[in-house]
């Protein structure tokens, strides 16, 4: 795929000490680029390289096998600049407009009716408000939960595991659900702290500590602020599981699997209707089914053969349905 990058200047984010200052730079003319390349924006609420949920739909658009011109407003943790953003990028004439973000949805009911010929794809959220020229999409997040929390379960010794959530919402809840019933269904106790926020990595870390004070030996969490609790699992040496995008990065001997999100294949989809004439008014699930959800184990961390398969059997039942 050829794939132009074109970053914006429209905002700016910080996630905090464990973090990086996330920037967007790009040339002086905010206009589509000519040459035929599909143009793409994606407007989101972390870091573009947040490891988590952002990243995961920049990677998803790179992976796309067409010829696009791709612009990020990334750190719209605030939904009225979110709005201004997704707003703007309409305005310019972009063809494809990714909200990418469940609390923008207000902002895109009011919005997306007034530019009819843009094209409007957003999530997570299973329903597209009624708006023709939206599209929408969700991940199955409990499925690459269970995963996990099977093989989570196998490995811990004090038969307790800590799970950092965000706000208690979305596919954060959906993938620590599936997490616990993994994990309980292994016999293992599962102790779920909510902070209250997607980006603050200091209450993650807190809330992970207090985990490993409570004798958990085994952690996971979602959203951009889990970079604070892996900081905390690196002090302990205490194994990790990723979702969203893969986190080994982070913790390379630390981090066992990460369930990733590949929205490229919906956005496939999506964009072969848009294609055809459809430009929006149908919902998408990511799944383990159709390939949109995908368990990456790291080859760095000694996994024991017997709970991969046994987290290889959870996949193919998933899969199954």
């Amino acid at each position: 795929m050829k794939t132009k990058m074109r970053f914006t200047a429209r905002l700016f984010a910080v996630l905090g000490a464990f973090a990086l200052l996330a920037t967007a730079c790009g040339g002086d003319d905010d206009t589509p680029e000519a040459g035929g390349a599909l143009t793409v924006a994606i407007v989101a609420p972390s870091a573009s390289d947040d490891l988590a949920f952002t990243q995961s739909m920049v990677d998803a658009v790179n992976a796309l096998d067409r010829e696009i011109t791709l612009s990020i407003t990334d750190g719209t943790f605030i939904v009225e600049e979110a709005a201004a953003a997704i707003r703007g990028y309409a305005e310019d004439g972009i063809n494809v407009v990714i909200a990418h973000g469940t609390q923008y949805g207000a902002s895109l009911a009011e919005i997306a009716p007034d530019f009819p010929d843009t094209t409007f794809i957003w999530g997570t959220a299973t329903d597209t408000q009624g708006l023709d020229n939206v599209f929408a999409y969700h991940p199955a997040a409990d499925q690459g939960g269970y995963v996990n929390g099977v093989m989570a379960a196998a490995i811990s010794t004090t038969g307790v595991i800590g799970v950092v959530g965000p706000i208690e919402a979305g596919d954060a809840v959906a993938y620590i659900n599936g997490f616990v019933e993994g994990a309980e269904a292994g016999g293992a106790t599962v102790n779920v702290t909510y902070t209250g926020s997607f980006g603050d990595v200091a209450l993650a870390a807190e809330a992970a500590e207090a985990h490993i004070t409570n004798n958990a030996d085994v952690l996971t969490g979602s959203a951009q602020m889990v970079v604070g609790a892996v900081g905390v699992a690196v002090s302990n040496d205490v194994p990790w599981f990723g979702t969203q995008a893969n986190q080994t990065s982070l913790a390379p001997n630390l981090v066992v699997a990460s369930q990733v999100y590949h929205w490229e294949v919906v956005l496939e989809e999506m964009l072969a209707l848009r294609d055809s004439g459809t430009k929006g008014g149908q919902a998408f699930e990511l799944n383990m089914a159709n390939g949109g959800l995908v368990i990456e184990f790291n080859d760095g961390y000694s996994l024991p053969a017997d709970v991969k398969a046994a987290a290889e059997a959870a996949i193919a039942e998933k899969s199954a349905g």
